[in-house]
């Protein structure tokens, strides 16, 4: 089937952050300029979503809905033909969201005043979990080695091993910094984790969005005793552009860590659910959506290659660090002189550049941007004339 990668519907004013911002500067629909900054992509919806939630609004009531057997096995089916993970339908628990879920597991699974690890620089809401929550934040910073980041392990053993430490909030694959964990970094994680009753909540919301030459290890596939110290935080929201849906699967293969973020859930609803159209869309997305996705990775594949053959041409002294999973590219943007709040201005108000700014990220950030690359073509092409005639 062919597929539209070329189409861009211009959210003005429907509530979309991202947009907003190119508002607050003055842009319009009438300016063919994209935002490369939240993780959403900008690809219409695949027609197979689109059919689905038709079919649904035509001969459903939008009542109270919970997941079914056949969504279960659906989202199971995926993990086992994409991933060789052989998942249970009965470990699934809902939640609207993977950031909704790593709160709860925090609140659920720490007291005030223990710690947690982060693989730093992180997610920035991972940063916020901890913090917000009266949990200490100890820091693991990852090693840089231009291109590529890895992780201390010498210094997360060592942290690992403090009785206050109680949980590691594992990005996989990482965000900002493109790592698609090996099965043997994921390994060392593990053992760690076990031998210091450490409990791994594995935030792998962009597991199939993975780049060629690499594969992506679902944390609970090594073995029995990682699936037993563990939960998995998947959904179909980053894969196939449908966030809105607010649906994620969070995969519990321990019954008592299963029970206890289930009764979790439940304090603040007691039938916790996700939507109904979210539901359908993600049972469609797994069950039809296979080729629209492997097409959309040729895009970003695509796109990665340009931004890095044009920088290593007209900005060799910004490095990139190998985008092996997710859809964001992770730029050190440092040597080119330039103070990383004049940076962001000159992006902002002169090259009409709207990037996730590298400090949100953490302190380790500062002079990066973080570039959202799902989107077409033209646009990148685009963008990167405007950072030379801004930067040259």
């Amino acid at each position: 089937m062919t597929y539209d990668f070329e189409t861009v519907f211009k959210r003005y004013s429907t509530g979309s952050s991202k947009w907003d911002e190119l508002a607050r500067y003055g842009l319009n629909e009438s300016d063919d300029i994209i935002p490369f900054s939240v993780a959403d992509m900008e690809f219409v919806t695949a027609p197979e979503i689109i059919d689905a939630l038709k079919r649904e609004l035509d001969s459903s009531i939008m009542g109270y809905a919970g997941a079914t057997p056949a969504y279960l096995e659906t989202v199971c089916e995926w993990m086992r033909t994409r991933h060789n993970w052989d998942a249970k339908p009965e470990w699934i628990l809902p939640s609207q969201g993977i950031v909704d879920a790593f709160f709860r597991a925090v609140r659920t699974y720490t007291r005030e005043g223990e710690g947690v690890i982060l693989n730093t620089p992180v997610y920035y809401p991972m940063y916020l979990a901890i913090n917000s929550q009266g949990r200490k934040l100890v820091d693991n910073p990852m090693i840089n080695t231009g291109t590529r980041y890895e992780i201390d392990f010498e210094d997360l053993e060592r942290k690992a091993a403090d009785p206050n430490t109680k949980l590691l909030i594992l990005c996989s694959p990482h965000n900002p910094c493109g790592r698609v964990w090996t099965r043997e970094e994921l390994i060392k994680i593990g053992e760690i984790c076990l031998r210091n009753d450490v409990l791994v909540v594995s935030d792998e919301i962009h597991f199939d969005l993975i780049m060629p030459g690499h594969r992506h290890t679902v944390f609970a596939s090594i073995s029995d005793e990682f699936a037993n110290n563990c939960i998995v935080c998947t959904a179909p929201s980053k894969t196939f552009n449908i966030a809105g849906l607010q649906t994620s699967n969070i995969f519990i293969p321990n019954a008592d860590l299963r029970k206890k973020f289930l009764n979790a859930l439940m304090l603040s609803n007691p039938h916790p659910n996700c939507n109904i159209l979210g539901y359908r869309a993600s049972e469609a997305a797994y069950k039809n959506c296979g080729e629209w996705l492997d097409e959309v990775l040729k895009v970003i594949d695509t796109n990665r290659k340009l931004i890095i053959e044009f920088m290593a041409r007209e900005f060799p002294a910004v490095k990139i660090s190998d985008l092996e999973g997710t859809y964001l590219m992770w730029l050190n943007l440092n040597g080119l002189g330039i103070d990383y709040r004049e940076l962001e201005r000159r992006n902002h108000e002169n090259a009409k550049l709207f990037f996730d700014e590298g400090y949100i990220f953490g302190k380790q950030g500062e002079g990066f941007e973080r570039w959202n690359i799902a989107c077409p073509t033209r646009y990148i092409e685009a963008a990167l004339e405007r950072l030379k005639k801004e930067y040259s």
